[in-house]
């Protein structure tokens, strides 16, 4: 499962390569808006809540860093998960406040109706969906980056050295996993290189100080779109799984979610959302409530 299955939030920000390093200074990624052509898509607008379309806005609360999803640039929460709510919102009439929270009080806080909805790449699960209802817009899951020119299978990777952020899923579960498989088969263990930031994982691939990393799917895409082609990926997605935006149980905004979402998807925006950020090998065709595979 990708990294924000966990109810505790750890930054995982993504890479831009810059003299043969990352750096994940604010104004970095990319620029420019995709919004401009959305119209209110009436249908989906009356099935808003009363509260919300006399506030005008969706109040959705969100936890940084994230990159590319959710983080902070030149004082403003920026994204991919941003520039999708954004054209959602638009496409419903509303405009959008981010309130930014502590991960493992947003869901709590969306039941409270504190927040309209979560936005800050939750996996959505079956545990989760006994709280709050999720509508999925994207899918996630491990992938590996490697450095261009290289060839890294992470499916035999025994005694190659991997980095990755310390505490992510990657770390605490697949990377023990697969190096297990390894010494029990009599081949040499998987070296886990770990570190306190995704940036530093990156940069360790990228001075070749170690041959792969390892991170939920748009982390890994957006920093091998960010490294000046020093990066590539390794593998396909695996694991994977959707992430949702939380909302209230039953509530009706649901299903504005969904329609508003899925007129995006119809309409080549989503798309071009995703392309933007470099996350299109996690884009779907069909929005859907309470997704969760396990």
């Amino acid at each position: 499962m990708s990294g924000r299955l966990r109810w505790v939030a750890f930054a995982a920000a993504a890479s831009l390569a810059m003299a043969g390093c990352s750096s994940n200074s604010e104004g970095s990624g990319p620029t420019g808006s995709v919004t401009n052509s959305i119209s209110t898509q009436k249908d989906a607008r009356s099935f808003l809540p009363a509260k919300i379309k006399k506030a005008g806005k969706l109040i959705v609360g969100v936890n940084v860093p994230y990159s590319p999803n959710e983080y902070i640039s030149n004082g403003k929460v920026v994204g991919f998960d941003v520039d999708l709510m954004d054209a959602v919102a638009k496409s419903l009439g509303l405009t959008t406040d981010y309130r930014q929270a502590d991960f493992e009080k947003i869901v709590p806080a969306v039941k409270a109706g504190t927040f309209d909805v979560g936005m800050s790449s939750f996996t959505d699960s079956k545990e989760r969906e006994k709280t709050d209802d999720f509508v999925d817009y994207f899918s996630a899951g491990i992938l590996w980056a490697q450095q261009k020119g290289k060839k890294v299978d992470p499916l035999n990777a025994c005694g190659l050295t991997v980095s990755v952020q310390a505490t992510t899923v990657e770390e605490t579960d697949e990377l023990p996993a697969l190096s297990k498989k390894c010494t029990e088969a009599g081949k040499k263990a998987i070296k886990i290189l770990s570190f306190p930031s995704q940036d530093d994982a990156t940069n360790a691939v990228v001075l070749g100080k170690a041959d792969a990393m390892s991170a939920d799917s748009p982390v890994t895409a957006y920093a091998i779109k960010q490294s000046g082609g020093k990066l590539a990926q390794a593998g396909d997605i695996r694991e994977s799984a959707p992430y949702g935006w939380p909302v209230a149980k039953g509530s009706s905004l649901s299903k504005a979610l969904m329609m508003a979402l899925q007129s995006l998807i119809d309409a080549g925006t989503y798309d071009q959302i995703c392309t933007k950020w470099g996350v299109q090998s996690g884009e779907i065709e069909k929005a859907t409530l309470n997704g969760a595979v396990s």
